[in-house]
C-alpha cells in the first residue's frame, strides 16, 4: 500500500511539473454566442456562416458587411525559467541563510578544552550487594 501511494504521488507531481512548464493554445469558434467548435492542436473548423453577408438596402446605396461568427484563441504560456537564480536575495533571505548556516555548523563543533569537570570530586561510595551479603535469592 505504501509503494502504491508513493508511486501515485510521484506520477501526480510529474504531471504537475509537466502541465506548469508546457505551453498550449485553445482555438474556439463562436457562431453568435454559442460555442461551435474548439481544438487544442489544429485550427478550428468553421461553421460556414462566417462568410460576409452583403446587405443592400433600398433606401441607401451603401453595402454593409457583417459576420456573426468570431474566432478566439486562448494561449497559456508555460514557465520558461525553471532554474531559480541565486544572484539576488532579499534581506530576509540573507538573514535566514546566515542564521541557518551558523546554527548548523555549531551543531557539529566539539569542545576545545580537555577539562574534566568532576576531577575534584571524590568517587561515590560503593555499596555491597545486599542479596549476596544476606544470602537471600528468589528461586
Amino acid at each position: 500500500m505504501k509503494q502504491f501511494i508513493h508511486k501515485s504521488m510521484a506520477v501526480f507531481m510529474a504531471a504537475v511539473v509537466l502541465m506548469t512548464t508546457m505551453s498550449f493554445a485553445v482555438d474556439m469558434h463562436y457562431c453568435g454566442d454559442t460555442l461551435v467548435d474548439f481544438s487544442f492542436v489544429h485550427q478550428v473548423k468553421s461553421c460556414g456562416m462566417e462568410k460576409t453577408q452583403v446587405i443592400a438596402s433600398c433606401d441607401t446605396s451603401t453595402v454593409s458587411e457583417k459576420s456573426c461568427c468570431t474566432d478566439k484563441q486562448m494561449i497559456k504560456e508555460g514557465n520558461e525559467v525553471l532554474k531559480v537564480s541565486f544572484d539576488h536575495f532579499t534581506l530576509e533571505q540573507q538573514v535566514f541563510i546566515a542564521s541557518f548556516t551558523f546554527s548548523f555548523i555549531n551543531l557539529f563543533e566539539g569542545t576545545e578544552s580537555n577539562e574534566v569537570p568532576f576531577i575534584d570530586y571524590a568517587p561515590p561510595f560503593l555499596k555491597q550487594n545486599v542479596q549476596v551479603l544476606h544470602q537471600t535469592f528468589l528461586i
